[in-house]
């Protein structure tokens, strides 16, 4: 992978109970591609992996959720987890955050639970989206379209129901690493 994520930089949206073996593979994936990453999260300080049954590690909150602008990173990171996701759905700043990404269209990977917090935007109508089973009623209810796949890219959504965290690491990798298409570009296509 070249380092063309460096100097780009990635919010992961985390609240205590996330997935922390889904958290650990995608850092370790931004870490090697050199991309700037901040946990973003509703509590001080840090916040607590879950992981298989257990309470996990303690990772460090980069960001406090209320203080976080979706305008200062590139990308957006949402590890699964129902604990957080439970958490999260409640946030008024998630909502906002959540909803900036997709209003500007800007890269976000989303994987297990996680791809519930797309329900919180209106944006996300019309979205081919590949979540776990108990996710697919309030994903419809907003218009997103679940898939049967184990992940789907839909436009700059990256979805996945969390059953390869391997190849959702890789994709979302590669999604991160595309040069930003100008509007431009867009009009000339």
């Amino acid at each position: 992978m070249s380092n063309t994520l460096a100097g780009k930089s990635i919010a992961i949206l985390a609240a205590n109970g996330f997935d922390e073996n889904q958290m650990t593979e995608i850092q370790r994936a931004l870490t090697t591609a050199k991309a700037k990453f901040k946990t973003v999260a509703p509590e001080n300080g840090v916040v607590n992996g879950w992981q298989n049954n257990h309470w996990g590690h303690y990772f460090p909150v980069d960001a406090p959720i209320g203080e976080a602008l979706g305008s200062d990173y590139d990308a957006l990171v949402i590890p699964g987890g129902e604990r957080a996701i439970a958490k999260l759905k409640t946030n008024l700043h998630a909502r906002r955050i959540v909803n900036h990404f997709l209003e500007a269209e800007k890269p976000i990977a989303a994987i297990g639970a996680g791809v519930s917090l797309l329900a919180l935007s209106p944006k996300a109508a019309n979205l081919l989206v590949s979540a776990p089973a108990e996710c697919h009623d309030e994903l419809k209810a907003v218009g997103a379209i679940p898939s049967e796949d184990p992940q789907e890219l839909s436009g700059v959504v990256l979805t996945s129901d969390g059953t390869d965290r391997a190849a959702w690491v890789t994709e979302a990798m590669a999604l991160f690493d595309q040069d930003e298409v100008t509007e431009t570009e867009l009009q000339a296509a």
